[in-house]
């Protein structure tokens, strides 16, 4: 039986999030690659923008097939990042700093390259074959159709046990499996290791993949135009959750995010329900996937954009917390995606960006350059591009798609848009290195880095400080309720948040905007607007938040 008493807040209700790709954010000493010590360089920026907890994303022992995402020691930095000295050192200036570190926790699956798997593939009765799921092939082929997210079949043969193994990623990346008791305890060890660090918590990747269907049957037709929601459907999720919060995360206090590909808002509600006992918070893909079908990229809408935002904040009711972010280390740019970054247009639409994901209800995500407005890379050829993601499904789909067509679509969307690096300076490669950068630095660079927006009042990062200290004493912000007062308007989203009423125009053409006068307007909250009476004026791509009476 649920107790439906709501939960004391917690302290990561109040927090903003900032992600970090390490490899991306500050290089110091001259190898092209960031590492742990340029964190530690610029926490004094992320103090003063305002963050209270930083993402880390992989810093694991890894070959680096997925950029950190196939870890060969989960006990160990990489080595292009630095030492564990280094680590303690960056997480002790985050704590000196009254910031919190969560990291990744990676455990769908591993490196092929880790311990346990070398181990598992050297027999069929070796101790640690049960680790990953193997399988004999079927009909001289894999043992079912399930295919990769980066292209080609999920199942690799291993030429020296005569069986297949599992990979829903990469063939470096074989899964764990968590069937088997003994991968669960190394994970809750391996998980005790870094909250004992002083670590305040993980985001889980991939999370919901770690409980396989039972004798792994052949997906339908449909089924394979989608194959996370029946990867994320597994009959042991919550039971794992569960076991892993009684044996670890109860003796902590931590904050738990899982990364929910594959997962309905409706499913994701048991997810982060407090009542059950299993997650925080949950990273939905609704929103930043709204359109993109398989490597296409397709058309969004403001009103749809809007039915989502609804959507997701009715399945977190009232026992569950969303994230609210529009970019990430695995999605395109927030302005180049949902803002204008046309070079003409692109702070004012950054503003409006960082506007919403800072006023919704739930605790926000800001990815490393969002609070700058860093745009999508302008790729030129496929060759340009280092995510494996890119060219595996070019792979796939080579011999009936052109190549510009695919380029055009991997430029819009693709992962390598958000993980070029950091810019910090109008100087060679952004002041991000004095090497070569492992990845190419925006040519933006020049117009759009850190430098220039800290000396500006009218910036983008100027104004991304200002909402995120001045949403640190506004309640309404924090706790409000959500409502959209205006679903079908084609270029403004107008939403209550308790007694604010925010208003952002989706678009370059000014607009005079009618509050309906259930909403009473009382005064302007924060930044500036044009108010007459219940009309609001709103230039191309601008925001405004007022104060409103009861609606």
């Amino acid at each position: 039986m649920l107790d439906d008493q709501p939960a004391p807040r917690p302290w990561w209700k109040d927090a903003v999030v900032y992600q970090i790709y390490p490899r991306s954010f500050l290089d110091t000493n001259g190898d092209g690659v960031g590492d742990l010590p340029g964190i530690t360089a610029r926490l004094d920026y992320l103090k003063d923008l305002g963050v209270d907890v930083v993402w880390l994303s992989p810093h694991f022992d890894s070959p680096n097939a997925d950029n950190g995402y196939d870890i060969r020691d989960y006990r160990k930095v990489m080595a292009q990042f630095g030492t564990m000295a280094d680590f303690d050192a960056m997480l002790a200036g985050m704590t000196a700093r009254g910031m919190r570190l969560i990291i990744d926790l990676v455990v769908n699956h591993s490196s092929d390259e880790h311990a346990w798997f070398v181990e598992s593939r050297k027999s069929r009765d070796n101790p640690y074959r049960d680790y990953y799921i193997w399988r004999d092939g079927k009909e001289g082929g894999p043992p079912n159709n399930y295919g990769a997210f980066f292209g080609g079949p999920a199942w690799t043969f291993d030429e020296g046990s005569g069986q297949y193994y599992l990979h829903y990623f990469a063939a470096k990346q074989p899964d764990l499996n968590w069937e088997n008791p003994k991968v669960r305890e190394e994970v809750h060890d391996l998980m005790r290791f870094w909250l004992d660090k002083g670590v305040s918590g993980f985001r889980m990747d991939v999370i919901p993949f770690i409980s396989k269907q039972p004798g792994l049957p052949d997906l339908t037709p449909e089924q394979r135009r989608a194959p996370q929601f029946v990867y994320a459907a597994g009959p042991k999720l919550h039971d794992h959750l569960r076991e892993m919060r009684r044996e670890v995360l109860d003796h902590y206090d931590t904050l738990t995010v899982g990364e929910a590909f594959g997962v309905t808002p409706d499913a994701a509600r048991d997810l982060m329900d407090s009542r059950r006992g299993e997650l925080n918070l949950v990273i939905n893909f609704d929103i930043v996937r709204m359109d993109i079908d398989g490597w296409r990229k397709t058309t969004w809408t403001l009103p749809r954009l809007k039915a989502l935002y609804t959507q997701l904040d009715q399945a977190a009711e009232p026992f569950g917390w969303n994230t609210q972010f529009l970019s990430n280390h695995d999605n395109p740019r927030s302005v180049s995606h949902f803002g204008d970054d046309d070079p003409a247009w692109v702070e004012r639409s950054a503003k409006v960006i960082n506007t919403l994901i800072l006023t919704q209800r739930g605790t926000p995500f800001l990815y490393q350059g969002e609070e700058l407005g860093m745009t999508n890379y302008p790729f030129q050829t496929l060759d340009d591009f280092d995510d494996l993601e890119v060219s595996g499904r070019w792979r796939d789909v080579k011999h009936r798609v052109s190549e510009e067509e695919y380029l055009a679509n991997a430029r819009a969307m693709g992962r390598d848009n958000s993980r070029t690096p950091m810019q910090w300076t109008a100087g060679p490669s952004g002041g991000f290195t004095t090497g070569r950068p492992w990845l190419a630095v925006n040519p933006n660079t020049a117009a759009i880095n850190a430098e220039d927006q800290a000396a500006r009042p009218d910036s983008v990062l100027a104004h991304t400080r200002a909402l995120i200290a001045w949403r640190r004493g506004c309640v309404d912000l924090r706790e409000g309720d959500y409502r959209d007062i205006d679903p079908d308007h084609e270029q403004v989203f107008a939403y209550r948040r308790g007694g604010l009423l925010v208003l952002l125009n989706f678009g370059r053409d000014t607009v005079r905007y009618a509050v309906p006068a259930e909403h009473p307007i009382s005064g302007v909250a924060f930044g500036a607007a044009g108010i007459e009476a219940q009309t609001v004026t709103l230039d191309g791509w601008t925001s405004a938040i007022l104060t409103v009476g009861a609606g």
